[in-house]
């Protein structure tokens, strides 16, 4: 929809270039509206790790409207309950973590798809444009969007992730790199050569099921040559703190 830029990134993607995007984690929708502004192809609505509620995350997803950008929102738990009020604001696409099973995912994509196919309740506002575009015509889209993305961040979800691959629906697959590496008992050691052989692993699997692969996290060296389709490359707080503690290094305070 034009509403969410999905169409977009979508086609950045066909294009053959890799989405660039960052994690939002403050609630000021200025965040998302300058990220657009920006060129930033998608931003990262985090509401697992931040301080987000349905206000604050309705105020980035529309922020991202009056620019080229695509908001994704990262529920905190795969949970119908916390899905559903997250796909009536109309975001591009839901990150949902901690998918650990073929099981697990399908929930998720059921979850986020009506009836027959899934088991979505209906409470259209916003995706409709408040009554201006025809309902069955959104209902056919919604087949399609917003994407359904299911991170692959732990042991046990690479153990089954052949299965979880095979579920239909799933649009993207995200690696969760930091979670991953603890359950793997090297937390956040990056360079460790177990935790990059199974990311190879869950990138090369991904891609070979014509799965979207996506991450988030740097630098973009580490991860060119998994060929990633996108990558969240920064946050929000992150690149804020960088560009202070640039300008004390420029008045020789560092």
């Amino acid at each position: 929809m034009d509403i969410n830029h999905l169409e977009r990134f979508r086609a950045t993607v066909a294009a053959g270039k890799t989405a660039v995007g960052a994690v939002v984690t403050l609630d000021d929708l200025a965040v998302s509206e300058c990220a657009g502004d920006c060129g930033l192809d998608f931003v990262w609505i985090d509401a697992e790790h931040a301080p987000h509620t349905l206000t604050t995350i309705k105020g980035h997803v529309t922020a991202c409207r009056g620019t080229g950008c695509a908001p994704f929102v990262r529920v905190a738990k795969n949970d119908v309950g916390i899905l559903k009020p997250v796909l009536d604001l109309a975001p591009a696409g839901v990150i949902i973590p901690m998918v650990d099973s073929a099981e697990e995912a399908a929930y998720a994509v059921a979850a986020c798809r009506y009836p027959r196919t899934g088991e979505r309740g209906c409470g259209v506002r916003r995706a409709i444009r408040y009554g201006k575009d025809d309902l069955f015509d959104y209902f056919s889209r919604s087949e399609r969007e917003p994407l359904v993305i299911v991170q692959i961040e732990h042991a046990d979800a690479v153990k089954n992730l052949d299965a979880i691959l095979e579920v239909p629906g799933i649009d993207s697959i995200c690696v969760g790199p930091c979670d991953l590496s603890g359950s793997m008992g090297c937390l956040c050691r990056m360079e460790d050569p177990e935790l990059n052989k199974v990311i190879d692993e869950i990138c090369e699997k991904t891609r070979k099921a014509g799965l979207l692969l996506g991450t988030a996290g740097g630098p973009f060296a580490a991860w060119k040559h998994r060929k990633l389709d996108w990558v969240a490359l920064g946050s929000d707080w992150g690149v804020m703190a960088q560009g202070f503690r640039n300008m004390l290094k420029e008045a020789g305070r560092l």
